[in-house]
């Protein structure tokens, strides 16, 4: 390759990087200072011996991604209440054409998905981002993380084994979870009760992830009565210059609650057999920065 575009072979790949980077940590500002840690590599590389710009950048990407997920889990934050990944806007557009593989990148980039990978080992975490979502050969996983291929499919293997286990299923209709999410909306801002539980399944659970830095819930709410109740009583009070606006979040429509200017709040719904199933609220102003300008 020649050695006078460096920039644009970097700005090409960024959004795969941000990709790979995102689904490793699940959290934005980290994401993003692992890919300008990925730029300052690249800037430093003899460009020359590069045949294959995108692996290259994946692999130093990911391999930075290892470290500061290592480093996160040696801290030992404890965090208040429930934990949530940082919304991520995930407009594929016309990046992604074949329905199939926009189906699997939002899915792997799901926050039901991203709660599980959070109990993965750094590795482990690393070889299904790389194999489940962007679906890098065993071979080419091996060598980016200086591993032989019998050890990268017994980490794949394992890892696909937890994130079976842990997560459940749901149907990823987004006209479906579009529909379902206004009409949530609608009901609850209404004080509508009753219309409310029609669209709750049974044994809907509610994840509030607040960091003890807003009010959420500080464990998951179960059932369609108890989740009913608290939405109800929690629309009743109100938001100050209330507005929201529809984005896509972590491969799925998410309503992105405003205060004035100043994100409140996203509301982001998982659906099966037409009910919803699980309601996510993240309210950690910290998760929401990055909200404020999409």
């Amino acid at each position: 390759m020649t050695t006078d575009i460096p920039t644009d072979v970097f700005e090409e790949h960024r959004p795969v990087l941000m990709g790979v980077a995102y689904r490793m940590l699940g959290r934005v500002a980290d994401a993003e200072d692992v890919v300008q840690e990925a730029w300052l590599r690249w800037s430093g590389a003899d460009h020359r011996a590069v045949r294959e710009p995108r692996a290259y950048l994946v692999r130093v990407t990911t391999r930075l991604a290892i470290d500061r997920l290592r480093q996160i889990k040696a801290r030992g934050e404890t965090y208040v209440g429930p934990w949530l990944p940082e919304p991520y806007v995930t407009d594929f557009g016309d990046a992604v054409e074949d329905t199939a593989e926009r189906a699997v990148l939002a899915d792997s980039v799901s926050l039901a998905v991203l709660v599980v990978l959070e109990s993965l080992s750094p590795l482990e975490r690393a070889v299904f981002v790389l194999r489940e979502a962007f679906g890098y050969p065993y071979a080419d996983i091996a060598a980016m993380l200086d591993r032989g291929e019998p050890a990268v499919r017994q980490l794949a293997g394992r890892a696909r084994r937890h994130v079976d286990e842990g997560r459940p299923r749901y149907e990823v209709d987004p006209a479906q979870r579009r529909d379902l999410t206004e009409r949530f909306l609608a009901a609850a801002a209404e004080g509508d009760l009753e219309g409310l539980m029609a669209l709750l399944a049974p044994d809907v659970r509610l994840v509030g992830d607040s960091g003890g830095k807003a009010k959420a819930p500080l464990r998951i709410l179960e059932t369609a009565d108890n989740v009913g109740r608290f939405l109800i009583a929690v629309a009743g009070k109100g938001i100050p210059e209330l507005t929201f606006r529809f984005l896509e979040l972590n491969g799925g429509p998410a309503v992105l609650i405003l205060s004035g200017d100043k994100p409140d709040s996203v509301f982001q719904v998982d659906v099966s057999a037409g009910r919803i199933r699980s309601v996510y609220i993240v309210r950690n102003p910290d998760k929401l920065r990055s909200l404020a300008s999409a």
